[in-house]
């Protein structure tokens, strides 16, 4: 999508008004231009006639202007604004799997640098449209001192501006290069922030993490757009040198194409001296449209992506309805993804399980045997492949996927804790979290105040802490904990599975566990074990239980 066919889609009327005031000053350094070689020329001092028409055309320049860029400047903002959250609604809208896919730094790229660029061009229309402008009033005025003059200078000026547009594309070719190295940029400033532990600890891996990434990508980013401003560089002197050739045009060779006037003359060197200014500007121009083009191409591209993607209803504001569950299903579910360091296809499945209200079940296997990837499935998070997942016998699909979600409370291993109780409501929500944050030992730590944590800077185990009272504050039917208790001292440990745990279960609530803990595997009703990707057991001590998944694989295979 072109720059300008984005305009006309986003802001439509902005760029209308835009046009219109633009005109309006064009028409305005136009008589000004002419009101100037007017007084300059006679020999009588200016009359109140001219004084009166220079002041009410400066005026209506500067109202002008004032009122395009004022126009432009809500518009423009409102328009960058809904660009942001068209995008975040997109990337809200995919499956996790294939946001995994496109990549977090290109995502993050097009959401920071590509939409400062674009805010940047859409700023600047109104002074180029004003430019514009006042460039076509300044050839109207030349025409009507001669066309013949004037044709010969835009014979020159097309000559020129091809020249500009050819060093031009060339230096464009070198920011969509630099764009590029951005995208890997960004990635590198990912790895820097969340290995910083790693980085520092290791002396030739920091060296290596700098040589290789940082320094490499960042002298191929450098280098691109230093060519890139070479390039607009060269034009723009290239436009200067278009001025002095306009110049000697009208002084030298003018009175060889034909009879002028000293007069004539002298109007066409002030007012082409005087459109140096805009003309300067409009060619300027290029490189920061162009820029945009570039962003702009970078923004569909990575929207289009995410709109291939987006295969689910996923509504940012509609009201969340409290529901329940009386049996969750899974039958024959399969996933599988591609493991590059193996080079490889790891593959989940196939899988049966059901899960009941009021029941504690612990998920057990080697590291990479699939069960973060499958709680991950049963949460709504991962799309199964093949099989199907139903709850009280309706099945989950793309359309009621969110809603099926609505079930889940989750501290996963890689959590992120919010600092504040985002989607949480309740007059007494503060009391209740104060509650939860004294039977978490963090009162002393942590406070809430109009559902805001007053710090999040605690330790590893204390902030899984927090996300564990986000996840009690949601009061949810299903709650999954992916190696909650890893970071949690030897005391707190047993607090989790000794009293949390059984107080969820006691509420009704359907627990599944993540663990490694075989101190504390009689604690559960169920015991589900994974070995590279297939159930290896289900065992419980329970013959009830035993049959229940029986029964299950029979259903489910029926």
């Amino acid at each position: 999508m072109t720059l300008l066919k984005f305009v006309l889609q986003s802001c439509r009327g902005m760029l209308v008004a835009t046009i219109a005031m633009a005109l309006l000053s064009g028409a305005c350094n136009a008589g000004l231009i002419a009101l100037v070689n007017v007084t300059l020329t006679r020999s009588a001092p200016p009359g109140a006639s001219l004084i009166w028409a220079f002041v009410a055309l400066g005026l209506g320049k500067v109202v002008s202007l004032f009122f395009s860029q004022a126009v432009l400047a809500g518009f423009s903002q409102k328009t960058v604004a809904e660009l942001r959250r068209d995008l975040i609604r997109k990337i809200l809208a995919v499956p996790l799997r294939d946001l995994e896919e496109l990549g977090t730094p290109r995502i993050l790229a097009a959401l920071t640098d590509d939409v400062f660029n674009l805010t940047q061009a859409l700023l600047a229309l109104p002074i180029v449209s004003v430019n514009v402008a006042i460039l076509f009033g300044g050839a109207a005025y030349l025409g009507w001192l001669s066309w013949k003059l004037l044709a010969a200078i835009m014979l020159v000026i097309a000559g020129g501006a091809a020249g500009y547009l050819l060093v031009v594309s060339s230096a464009l070719r070198f920011c969509r290069s630099a764009r590029e190295e951005e995208d890997k940029l960004f990635g590198h400033f990912r790895a820097l922030t969340d290995g910083i532990k790693e980085l520092k600890i290791h002396r030739s891996r920091r060296g290596a993490f700098f040589s290789r990434n940082i320094e490499t990508v960042t002298d191929r980013f450098q280098k691109h757009n230093v060519s890139a401003e070479y390039r607009f560089a060269a034009a723009q002197s290239w436009s200067h040198l278009l001025y002095f050739a306009l110049i000697g045009l009208i002084l030298f060779l003018a009175p060889n194409l034909g009879t002028f006037s000293s007069r004539t003359l002298s109007a066409y060197v002030i007012t082409t001296l005087y459109l140096m200014g805009p003309l300067s500007g409009v060619l300027s121009s290029f490189s920061l449209f162009g820029r945009a083009r570039v962003a702009l191409q970078k923004v569909q591209s990575l929207g289009v992506s995410l709109a291939e993607h987006s295969t689910e209803e996923c509504p940012v504001d509609k009201p969340e309805e409290r529901r329940g569950f009386t049996r969750l299903e899974l039958c024959g579910v399969i996933h599988s993804y591609h493991r590059e360091q193996e080079d490889s296809s790891f593959v989940l499945g196939p899988i049966d399980l059901s899960f009941q209200p009021g029941e504690l079940v612990f998920l057990v296997g080697g590291n990479g045997s699939g069960k973060s990837t499958l709680a991950k499935i049963i949460t709504g998070l991962y799309l199964p492949e093949a099989g199907i997942i139903r709850i009280d016998g309706v099945p989950v699909t793309n359309e009621n996927r969110d809603a099926y979600r609505q079930l889940f409370s989750v501290v996963f291993a890689d959590f992120f804790v919010f600092d504040n109780l985002l989607g949480l409501h309740g007059a007494d929500l503060d009391n209740r979290a104060g509650e939860y944050l004294e039977e978490l030992h963090l009162k002393h730590k942590v406070r809430v105040v109009n559902g805001a944590l007053s710090t999040t800077a605690v330790s590893q185990g204390q902030r899984k802490r927090l996300a564990l009272l986000t996840a009690f504050l949601e009061d949810r039917p299903f709650y999954l904990f992916d190696e909650w208790a890893s970071d949690q001292d030897p005391h707190f440990k047993n607090v989790f599975y000794t009293h949390l745990l059984p107080d969820l279960k006691a509420r009704g609530k359907t627990v599944l566990v993540i663990t490694h803990d075989d101190r504390y595997f009689e604690m559960a009703d169920r015991l589900i074990k994974l070995d590279y990707g297939r159930m290896a057991g289900d065992g419980t001590g329970s013959a009830e239980a035993g049959s229940a998944g029986l029964a299950l694989e029979t259903m489910c295979r029926g």
